[in-house]
Order: C-alpha cells, then sequence, then structure tokens
C-alpha cells in the first residue's frame, strides 16, 4: 500500500527551519506514496491570507510537490461537528463553563495539581455539575467549552489501546496525560485535538510524521480515534531543530523564516543540506 503522508502548517505566521524541516521529513517519508498539505486554519483570528500564500511559495523553493486541492480546515467545519456529535452520543463530553482565572484560583487552592505536558490538570470542576445545572446555565447563555470525560471515555474502550511509532516502537496508550481536555469551544469548533484526528482519517494518512514534542499528544489521539472508529494511521516523531540557546524555533520571534534566509542570499539547496541533518539540541549557524 502507498505511503501517505501530510505537512500540516497553520498560516498563522512565517514558516521557518522547524517548518522545513518537518515538510521535507514528511515528503521524504512517503517514499513515492502520496504528500499532502493541510492548512490547519481553524483559528480565525490569526490565520491570515498573506501566510498562507507564503506557505506555498516557501514549499515551492524547497522543490516540494503536493496533491491538490489542499484541505482547509475552515472549510470542513461540519465534518469536526459531525465528531462531536458521535462523542456527545456516547456521553463523554460535558460543558465546562470555567473561565481561565477560575481553573487558576481552583488549582492554587487544591496544592500539589496533576501536571501534564501542558501544566497542571484541569481539576475537574465542570465535569461534577448536574445535568439540570449544566442545562441551565447552557440556557442562560453562558460561555462554554466542550470537554472530554477521560474516564468515562477510557471506561469504553474494550481492551488495551496502543500505538506504534516507527522510530521508538510500541506504546501503549495512556490518554489521561492531558486530562479532561477542550475539544471545543463557541469560538473554535474543534481543537487541535479533535481537529487533526478527524483530517488525517478522512485524509487517508497512513503516517503521521511530526515533532516530538506532540508525542505525548499522540496517546490522547489513540483514544478520540477508538471512540470515533476511525483507523489508527503509524507515527513517526522527529527531533526539534533549535537556535543557538537550545531553545525550539518558534513564528513570533521569526525564528530564522525562509523568507528572511532567501533575502540573504540563501539557497534552497544550502537550507536542505543544513537541515537535514538537523536533530533536537542541533545549533543553527
Amino acid at each position: 500500500m502507498p505511503e501517505v503522508t501530510r505537512f500540516a502548517p497553520s498560516p498563522t505566521g512565517w514558516l521557518h527551519l522547524g517548518h522545513a524541516y518537518a515538510a521535507l521529513f514528511a515528503h521524504e517519508q512517503a517514499a513515492g506514496g502520496r504528500f499532502l498539505i493541510r492548512l490547519e486554519d481553524i483559528d480565525g483570528t490569526r490565520a491570515r491570507p498573506e501566510y498562507e500564500e507564503a506557505i506555498f511559495e516557501d514549499l515551492a523553493w524547497l522543490g516540494l510537490e503536493w496533491e491538490k486541492p489542499v484541505r482547509r480546515q475552515s472549510e470542513h467545519f461540519d465534518d469536526y461537528r459531525a465528531a462531536l456529535m458521535k462523542l456527545e452520543g456516547l456521553g463523554v463530553l460535558y460543558p465546562c463553563f470555567c473561565t481561565r482565572r477560575e481553573i487558576q484560583e481552583e488549582i492554587s487552592r487544591a496544592g500539589n495539581a496533576p501536571q501534564g505536558p501542558d501544566g497542571p490538570l484541569y481539576p475537574g470542576t465542570c465535569r461534577h455539575r448536574s445535568v439540570e445545572e449544566r442545562a441551565q446555565r447552557m440556557a442562560a447563555g453562558e460561555q462554554y467549552a466542550l470537554r472530554l470525560d477521560v474516564a468515562k471515555a477510557m471506561g469504553l474502550v474494550e481492551g488495551e489501546l496502543s500505538w506504534r511509532d516507527r522510530g521508538r516502537g510500541v506504546f501503549t496508550a495512556q490518554p489521561g496525560v492531558f486530562g479532561d481536555v477542550v475539544l471545543a469551544r463557541k469560538d473554535t469548533p474543534a481543537s487541535y485535538h479533535l481537529a487533526v484526528v478527524v483530517d488525517d482519517a478522512l485524509q487517508g494518512i497512513t503516517l503521521v510524521t511530526r515533532g516530538e514534542d506532540l508525542l505525548e499528544a499522540t496517546h490522547l489521539h489513540r483514544l478520540l480515534q477508538a471512540l470515533l472508529g476511525l483507523p489508527v494511521p503509524e507515527w513517526r516523531h522527529h527531533g526539534l531543530i533549535t537556535d543557538e540557546n537550545g531553545k525550539r524555533l518558534a513564528k513570533r520571534d521569526d525564528a530564522r523564516s525562509l523568507r528572511s534566509l532567501r533575502a540573504e542570499g540563501w539557497t534552497s539547496e544550502r537550507v536542505r543540506d543544513m537541515i537535514k541533518t538537523q536533530t533536537e539540541h542541533t545549533q543553527l549557524p
């Protein structure tokens, strides 16, 4: 079966060397199969047309070719709503009315709160609210997010969940690592976690390649795949390119953007040659 891989940037800033590494890695792993581009533009407040245009320009400059049309998340909200409806039907979603400030205050009162990859876990305040209270607050027009009741979700899964990283072996899924994550908000119809799982399934991705900073997220994604009855791909989490201080490159720092390097006279061959051997903690010139 031909390999199907994808590179899925967000058009919220300029692509940098880390993105180039991820795109070239995904393209190489396709190995004569199919290489797709997906635009994760679900955040309409930050996504901008000029960044989208620059993504295509940068990838073409690197010498990459991809299938068309490109999938844009903003054009597929119905797919995410359908997934949410299925999860709601399973009884594993609940509305959360907590503000970020209220969550922080609750965590502070709790003392040694459990920690996840992104910091302290949500304390579960709204998980314990009655059906009546939830309905009343929603009817009153209060803002809320939809969270996944991980414990209840795990109770619906038969047997042990596992997933395979081609570079690291087989993992037993531990979805609780992120706690009861938010899967949707009023202004964002799907979180990264839900959207990426739905997108990968609909696009027939057989190998998910991404930075090792997202390795932990795969535990949660494996649970969502099981709940939604989606096919299970394999993964390959690669190292990260860092700056001279060992810090992961980020768009907000204009982290050696490809457009800046072009302006300095870099060629695509020079970029390719340099990042080919880059791994986590490798310093850039």
